[in-house]
């Protein structure tokens, strides 16, 4: 089964990547006010991030939820940097402690519901 993780853009992240072959990949939000990257993942990298994380979670719609702004944020800068989605996860994975301990401080910054 694939799965798909959404990074949305803001006009900033939106300029880093309209000129990548990634930009097919976009698609628009709320009347085209945000823009939203959908990445699919195979079974494996979805496994391997649900284990990772614990608070993330499959939606209904086969989205990867629920992770970490640490985790969308390498992920999106791997992504700017290598192009492949395969490689941007790579990259991530062999930053994966790195992330870990970035997403282990946002719930100090984050505040409750």
């Amino acid at each position: 089964m694939r799965y798909k993780i959404g990074l949305l853009l803001d006009e900033r992240r939106y300029e880093a990547v309209k000129g990548l072959p990634l930009a097919e990949k976009l698609r628009s939000l709320f009347g085209g006010e945000l823009k939203i990257l959908e990445l699919e993942v195979d079974e494996e990298v979805a496994k391997r991030i649900l284990a990772e994380f614990p608070s993330a979670r499959v939606d209904a719609r086969g989205y990867l939820e629920d992770l970490p702004v640490a985790f969308k944020r390498a992920l999106f800068e791997a992504l700017v940097a290598r192009g492949s989605p395969a490689e941007a996860l790579a990259e991530v994975f062999r930053r994966i402690e790195e992330v870990k301990e970035a997403a282990s401080r946002e719930s100090d910054y984050l505040p409750p519901p």
